[in-house]
């Protein structure tokens, strides 16, 4: 997990994974947001070996996708390089600046919840005038719990601008 504690992410191998393996990935990919996943599709995609607890493919060389072993997810600059509508959390702009340095997401803070979100899966949390992406986090309640909740911490943050997967540098 991507977290304020982590070491710096150290790429220990890179390579080519099948076309078997990455119509396995985008499979994976496509249960958590649909036909979004044909976003993500590639001639070449790599899986980067590192020392961090998260798998990491680079998808035409730049580091778009996350596989968390339960789920496959954008990374935020996967997000950020190819929107997708699915599983968002919109937030007001008083949370903004929280949740870009690492904090987990309250139920004050949020202004919209898109309906396809599970409780322990991914989302994409995002401001909500321009709806930009600012941090992936893993979902505490599902999308109309998170509505009907007045307060408490409704998604934990997992990775966010300027964390370690953020900067990382090939």
């Amino acid at each position: 997990m991507v977290d304020r504690t982590m070491k710096k992410i150290v790429v220990k191998k890179r390579h080519s994974i099948r076309k078997s393996q990455a119509q396995d990935l985008l499979e994976r990919l496509a249960l958590q947001i649909g036909p979004s996943a044909a976003l993500f599709h590639a001639d070449m995609i790599e899986i980067l070996e590192t020392n961090a607890d998260v798998a990491l493919y680079l998808v035409n060389k730049k580091p778009l996708l996350m596989d968390a072993g339960k789920w496959v997810f954008p990374t935020l600059k996967g997000a950020v390089q190819c929107p997708i509508p699915e599983r968002q959390i919109a937030v007001d702009a008083g949370a903004i600046p929280y949740v870009v340095n690492g904090a987990d997401v309250m139920r004050p803070g949020i202004v919209a919840v898109s309906d396809d979100i599970i409780a322990g899966g991914p989302v994409q949390i995002v401001d909500e005038r321009h709806k930009k992406p600012l941090a992936i986090g893993v979902a505490l309640l599902d999308g109309p719990a998170i509505r009907a909740s007045a307060q408490g911490k409704m998604c934990k943050n997992f990775h966010h601008v300027g964390d370690e997967l953020w900067n990382l540098e090939l």
